[in-house]
């Protein structure tokens, strides 16, 4: 059984994860910071970006690879890993654009798709549950 789905798209959060590491890695060298994010906000954002996708790609991907077990439509399972993934990629935009000009856009639409996508694929998960398992 293979998960093209969910492979690509942890592929595409170990990628997103990388870059934020280093983003977090150049700050610490910028500042001198060793632990933690000191009284730097830039610190605090960068370290930010990087634990909130590491805390949301974890479910998402078992979601995803849950689905693509019990061979969920193809489609529709690619068009949420579509959403969740460039979900993610608004949201570090926007923390970004969010710590230099105040913006909250992108941020806003990555938490919502991020959140769409995940209650999404919950709710998938459960109703194969119901209609198959009861």
């Amino acid at each position: 059984m293979t998960l093209p789905v969910t492979a690509l798209a942890a592929a595409i959060c170990a990628l997103l994860l990388i870059f934020l590491k280093f983003q977090v890695i150049g700050q610490r060298i910028r500042t001198g910071t060793m632990f933690g994010a000191g009284q730097d906000e830039k610190m605090k954002m960068v370290r930010g970006t990087h634990a909130n996708l590491a805390e949301n790609a974890p479910i998402a991907l078992i979601l995803m690879a849950l689905l693509e077990m019990t061979s969920a439509r193809h489609w529709t399972l690619t068009g949420l890993a579509a959403l969740f993934l460039v979900a993610r990629v608004a949201h570090i935009i926007g923390m970004y654009q969010h710590h230099s000009t105040g913006s909250v856009r992108f941020r806003q639409a990555g938490v919502m798709g991020t959140t769409i996508a995940i209650v999404a694929m919950a709710l998938w998960v459960i109703y194969l549950f119901v209609t198959v398992n009861l």
